[in-house]
Order: C-alpha cells, then structure tokens, then sequence
C-alpha cells in the first residue's frame, strides 16, 4: 500500500479550515490542522508533514511570520509552504513569497484542482501549483465559463 501523502492545514477560520482539512482526507491526504502560527510551527516540527497549507492573515502570528521561521528551522525549513488567501493582491503576493511561501494561491479556488495540484506539486515541485492556479489561467477559464453560459 502506497504511503499517503501529508498537508498541514493552518486558518484561523474554522469553517474553510474544516472544508479544505475534509476534502484532502476524501482525498486520500494524512490531514493535520492547526488554527494560528504558533501551533503550526509545533505541529510542523513534530509531524513533518509533507506540505503546509498556510492562511496569512491570522491572529497573533500570522502566516507570513510563521513561513519565516518554518522556513529558517532546519528541521522544517525543506517542507513547502503554500499560501492560501483571501488576500491575493500583488503586494500581499510578494510579501509572502518573500516570506518563503513556495507557491500562492487565491480563496477561493477550486478545491479539486487544489487536491490534485497538491498531488503533482509532491512529484514535481511548487511549479505545478503555479501553473494550475496562475492568473491568466483563472481569468481564461472565467471567460470560458462565461461564454458557455450565453
């Protein structure tokens, strides 16, 4: 039997929270959950999981400052953090790419595509969650969205 891959899933907000942690267990992920920074940063280095899933806006530490020491900890530095905001804007991007954050993604999106990006990001890199949720791929399948409506 195949070794289940395992995500970290840090929001303050327990309801997304709760619905992202749910479907990658439907999905076949060892989900962990953790609602602030600070108990990211314990679960993270305890539980090594093989990807964190990052909110960056939340009380007391927030997601970019936990991304920073995840990532300066030797022990949990390898692990890729992937943003997931409400707060998508070219700054708060930046930032937390600066921060560490390997990938960014919107809120919301697709969590399907989101389970399976996660999937190919562990064979081929933080690349694959950029190439499934980049903007110029959003906006082409809003517009197709769109045109199939009419």
């Amino acid at each position: 039997m195949a070794k289940k891959p395992s995500v970290l899933v840090v929001d303050d907000f327990l309801d997304g929270r709760e619905m992202v942690a749910e479907y990658l267990a439907f999905r076949g992920f060892v989900v962990s959950e953790a609602s602030d920074g600070i108990e990211a940063l314990e679960l993270a280095r305890t539980l090594q999981p093989e990807i964190v899933l990052m909110d960056l806006r939340m009380p007391g530490m927030d997601g970019w400052e936990a991304t920073r020491r995840l990532k300066r900890d030797p022990k949990t530095s390898h692990i890729p953090v992937i943003a997931l905001t409400a707060h998508a804007l070219a700054l708060e991007i930046n930032t937390a790419r600066e921060a560490g954050c390997d990938a960014v993604i919107a809120k919301p999106c697709d969590i399907g595509v989101l389970a399976d990006s996660l999937l190919k990001m562990l064979k081929k890199g933080p690349q694959a969650i950029d190439a499934a949720f980049a903007p110029d791929k959003a906006a082409r399948q809003t517009r197709a969205t769109r045109r199939t409506r009419r």
